[in-house]
């Protein structure tokens, strides 16, 4: 005798995918590759979805994998150092507006998966030192000071430089910006 199929539901059982779902929040449009600061970026659900949803989903998604890519913020605001996504934002700002006016500065919009982009001070690459990678400025959740450094190099990536802020960079880019 043949057994009764089960007789539970017709209706096929469908999970979440939080892989694809968490991929495509963080995606961002093709044109990216002309902005020339972060606020040109800002165009992925996890920039303009509710504050909460976006807490949530990344939650949900990193629960099951652990790290997951993800802009620096909503890792700090996860972790509950950092007061908002619009506080994180207003720190991009800031950094964009002090380097954005001073001469060498490039803004590169183009960094891992969900990430805010960085900052590249071009005189230090293939200057007087032959550094083939230039003194780099990027936002992190490592510390409390939002901002890492890392200096010109042409091999082995060195420790990043923690800064202590919007104040420490503004008071340290001369030192950052020597080496060429």
């Amino acid at each position: 005798m043949i057994p009764k199929a089960r007789t539970e539901s017709t209706q096929p059982r469908l999970e979440p995918m939080l892989d694809l779902e968490w991929s495509q929040a963080i995606e961002l449009p093709r044109t990216v590759a002309s902005a020339t600061r972060p606020s040109d970026i800002r165009r992925a659900w996890v920039h303009r979805a509710p504050e909460d949803v976006v807490v949530a989903l990344y939650r949900a998604s990193s629960g099951m994998h652990g790290e997951i890519p993800a802009p620096w913020w909503l890792r700090a605001v996860v972790d509950g150092r950092l007061e908002s996504r619009e506080l994180g934002f207003r720190i991009e700002d800031r950094i964009a507006g002090l380097l954005g006016r001073r001469p060498g500065w490039e803004f590169v919009p183009w960094a891992a998966d969900g990430e805010s982009g960085y900052w590249e001070f071009m005189p230090s690459e293939r200057g007087a030192s032959g550094h083939s990678i230039p003194t780099t400025v990027l936002n992190t959740s490592r510390h409390d000071g939002w901002i890492d450094v890392l200096p010109a190099h042409s091999s082995t990536t060195p420790p990043p430089i923690a800064v202590a802020g919007f104040a420490g960079l503004r008071s340290r880019l001369g030192e950052f910006e020597a080496s060429r």
